[in-house]
């Protein structure tokens, strides 16, 4: 290297290391450890919409207080010792099957496994498996007060959705899988940034004291991530630093994937949603699952894609161009192959687009207001319940 360049560097070093030291860092505590934030990236919009709910405290308090029709569970406690809660609707499946799902796989039949019932249609709504990811959590509590008054918390009537619900044998929401990595991320509502994705990505994914990000996907490599390194380690782990969408699946699993492999075992779902946010427009992700299951995702693609083309919500109205599966390749093996594995549900990830920047898309800046983000999200869960009611479920899935 010339000498040149290397005072050039030198300087430019010297630049940066007196920007971050002038830089505004704002401790958060956090039980035993501390994290350093750009305080900046804690500011929050001025004017929060009332039915943008998705805090620990606040989804709590509104399904204890707010639930009627429904049934409230602690159905687990996160590695922080939060308890994870579910909202269900319907009769559970009665009676269990005479195998294992890996049995009924090798005897050629899923009604060996799901019982005497296996018919009943059983659909699984999650959210907030990455605390940083607050569009999901929006969701799920808005579809609950749907089906509780026949409105989400704008006020706007969805009948549509009130009448497919009573037509599923049950339903089980749980708003927030990772409540640990929610409770890291301290705010309800990140400032609206263009098309700036560093502090929506840095609060969720986690980042350095000088503002700079881990990065994505290189996070996946630090599974458990150790939170006596410096900087702030986002909303995507537990608090035993995992990442359960990445979680040891076969040998010491966390407490958040336990809870969810017990209920899919005892739920036996059809179909489960697992809404995340990360996208220019919402989109399905092809899970690592069973073959046989391929051409009924394919299905459901075409279903929630052409209804978020026709209500404008994706990048065209052109629904054949918006609505073909074949794009979509297959992901890597995550939680949701794990829980289709486990117990036979079509476990699919939901991305949402965020409410804190825009993606390009078109030469243009893809921004989606709060309404929209939610419309998006209601679309999507009544589009997989109708498709749900109509297709009969898995024992119709030949």
């Amino acid at each position: 290297m010339r000498k040149e360049q290397v005072l050039l560097l030198t300087i430019l070093s010297l630049l940066i290391s007196n920007l971050l030291k002038s830089q505004d860092i704002e401790v958060l505590k956090y039980g035993k450890y501390s994290f350093e934030v750009p305080k900046e990236y804690l500011d929050e919009r001025e004017n929060i919409p009332d039915f943008w709910v998705n805090t620990n405290e606040d989804v709590n308090k509104y399904l204890l207080k707010k639930v009627r029709k429904g049934k409230v569970e602690i159905i687990g406690v996160s590695a922080g010792g939060r308890p994870i809660y579910s909202v269900s609707y319907g009769k559970s499946r009665q009676w269990g099957g005479t195998t294992t799902f890996s049995g009924s796989l090798g005897f050629r039949n899923v009604e060996a496994y799901r019982g005497p019932d296996h018919d009943k249609k059983v659909y699984l709504g999650l959210s907030g498996v990455h605390g940083g990811e607050f569009e999901g959590i929006v969701g799920t509590i808005n579809l609950i007060s749907i089906i509780e008054t026949g409105k989400d918390l704008r006020g706007v009537e969805w009948p549509e959705i009130t009448k497919v619900v009573k037509q599923i044998d049950r339903l089980v929401l749980i708003p927030i899988v990772n409540p640990d990595g929610r409770a890291r991320v301290p705010i309800r509502m990140q400032k609206y940034r263009d098309g700036n994705h560093l502090v929506h990505e840095y609060l969720n994914t986690g980042g350095n004291p000088d503002g700079t990000l881990i990065g994505w996907p290189q996070v996946k490599a630090l599974i458990p991530l150790d939170f006596n390194r410096p900087g702030f380690p986002g909303g995507y782990p537990n608090d035993a630093g995992v990442n359960i969408m990445h979680d040891d699946f076969l040998g010491n699993i966390q407490p958040e994937t336990r809870a969810l492999l017990n209920i899919t075992a005892k739920e036996k779902p059809d179909v489960t949603i697992n809404m995340h946010t990360g996208a220019d427009y919402m989109f399905l992700l092809r899970p690592f699952a069973e073959m046989e299951l391929q051409p009924v995702f394919d299905s459901i693609y075409r279903h929630v894609h052409s209804r978020l083309a026709s209500e404008g919500l994706l990048r065209t109205r052109n629904i054949e161009e918006e609505s073909n599966p074949a794009k979509v390749k297959m992901g890597k093996f995550n939680l949701d192959g794990a829980l289709n594995l486990h117990s036979g549900t079509l476990s699919i990830v939901v991305e949402s687009p965020s409410h804190g920047y825009a993606r390009k898309s078109g030469g243009k800046l893809a921004e989606h207001t709060p309404e929209m983000l939610l419309d998006a999200q209601l679309y999507c869960h009544f589009e997989v319940l109708n498709f749900l009611v109509i297709s009969g479920g898995r024992s119709k899935w030949h």
